[in-house]
């Protein structure tokens, strides 16, 4: 039907100008018009991200990278179908969903004129945002991890999205200026070694990485790991407050932390760094110091696998069968960005354990968004916020397709959960920096 339309849109057009080459009018004018007339009438690919229409979401969002790197351009629709993505139609970008098993639609203009009609009326809690840049993006991680060790590096390997893994000497290099958006592995940055002093300081991989990491700082000037962490969590903040984007999981949002508050206090224990921590340290925190969290009480004893209060992993009385957080629900028009962040095909996503699972609401800065939380638990599982120029959120939980993820258990199979809320929460931070920046409202 839609071919036939346009067979006689185009055979009008060669009428009318056959009429005007009779009056001696410039043939070139007549091009034009019909390649104007004829492009009015050309489609575009929906990528839809509802539960029903879409049988891979994880690699939906690989197609929408690839094709920004392609320096094409792309209308996130906020709120639409679960947020789903308006491209460009060409041959090649059909092909590429097919080959990646990602569902899309192909609209023609009059459709798509009447969704994004759809999605700016005031009555819709929806927004279309450009996206025009694929993000230069950098995880942070220890050179020998595999993908698998992190949930972000592994969704990163199965949406096919490149990055670079970058560590402490590339970060102290000031290297982190070549990147749009850092993930932060989970890494300890108080220099105590994850806190698996109490059941794995015999075993042999914690010797090995223990040796490793003061190699490493000592290497690169500084007498302890502590020391040589702060001095990279610094760099990191830096970053951030600079215009960077930077994302975080698990040990690595609240030992980053409490890294900058206790800039200048010893708050390691002998078996760390082969010294005694300072007198009184708990009183020398400068909770001014931190992106997110305030008034928390750090773990003293090295054979708590704990950082400090900020995390709810050993208050939580919750079971795995009830365990799940509900996504907030923004003003898509007004507050674009953390809309952004949520968007997802259900708003209750499963939750999953880690070193760090959540936060504790009541340690939380008031300028920081609560994404996601768990009220029943009383726990923050998702938050956002801006420090100076950039932007940071913090995602608590290892695996969110493995609940209580543990040393040395396999890794999980993405190829059997491509639908998962859990990694789309990631996604979305991933293709955040992308968005066109608009002035901010007054």
């Amino acid at each position: 039907m839609m071919m036939t339309k346009y067979l006689f849109k185009i055979e009008k057009i060669v009428r009318n100008s056959l009429r005007i080459r009779k009056r001696k009018c410039n043939p070139l004018l007549t091009i034009l018009v019909f390649l104007f007339t004829f492009q009015s009438y050309a489609s575009y690919v929906l990528l839809p991200m509802d539960a029903e229409s879409q049988q891979n979401h994880l690699k939906a969002y690989g197609v929408t990278y690839w094709i920004l790197s392609k320096d094409l351009k792309v209308k996130w629709l906020l709120n639409y179908r679960g947020g789903s993505f308006l491209l460009p139609d060409t041959e090649e970008i059909r092909k590429e969903c097919t080959i990646r098993g990602v569902s899309y639609e192909v609209l023609s203009d009059a459709k798509t004129n009447e969704v994004l009609e759809e999605i700016s009326s005031p009555s819709q809690n929806m927004e279309a945002v450009i996206l025009e840049k694929a993000p230069k993006i950098a995880v942070y991680s220890p050179k020998g991890n595999q993908p698998w060790d992190d949930a972000v590096t592994m969704v990163l390997t199965f949406a096919e999205i490149p990055y670079e893994t970058i560590y402490d000497t590339e970060v102290l290099e000031d290297n982190l200026i070549l990147y749009d958006w850092l993930h932060l592995h989970h890494e300890d940055f108080t220099g105590q070694y994850g806190k698996f002093y109490a059941s794995y300081r015999a075993a042999p991989w914690y010797i090995r990485e223990k040796a490793a990491a003061e190699k490493l700082a000592n290497t690169l000037g500084y007498q302890k790991v502590s020391q040589e962490k702060l001095a990279v969590a610094l760099k990191i903040r830096d970053f951030v407050v600079g215009g960077g984007f930077m994302f975080a999981m698990c040990s690595a949002t609240d030992s980053f932390e409490i890294a900058l508050a206790s800039e200048g206090v010893d708050i390691c224990e002998p078996m760390f760094d082969g010294d005694p921590s300072e007198p009184g340290y708990q009183s020398k925190i400068d909770y001014n110091k931190t992106f997110a969290f305030k008034n928390f009480t750090l773990e003293r004893s090295p054979n708590v696998y704990e950082f400090s209060s900020i995390d709810m992993t050993r208050k939580r009385r919750i079971s795995k069968t009830t365990d799940y957080f509900t996504l907030m629900d923004f003003s898509a028009k007004w507050d674009p960005i953390p809309t952004m962040l949520c968007q997802n095909h259900t708003a209750l996503v499963k939750g999953f354990m880690g070193q760090t699972t959540a936060y504790n609401p009541n340690e939380i800065k008031s300028n920081v968004l609560i994404l996601g939380e768990n009220k029943t638990n009383s726990e923050a599982r998702y938050i956002h916020g801006i420090k100076g120029k950039g932007f940071f959120t913090f995602y608590g939980g290892h695996d969110p397709e493995d609940y209580t993820h543990r040393v040395g258990d396999p890794k999980t199979e993405l190829e059997l959960h491509p639908n998962s809320p859990g990694y789309r929460l990631i996604l979305n931070n991933v293709l955040f920096p992308a968005a066109k920046k608009k002035k901010q409202k007054t």
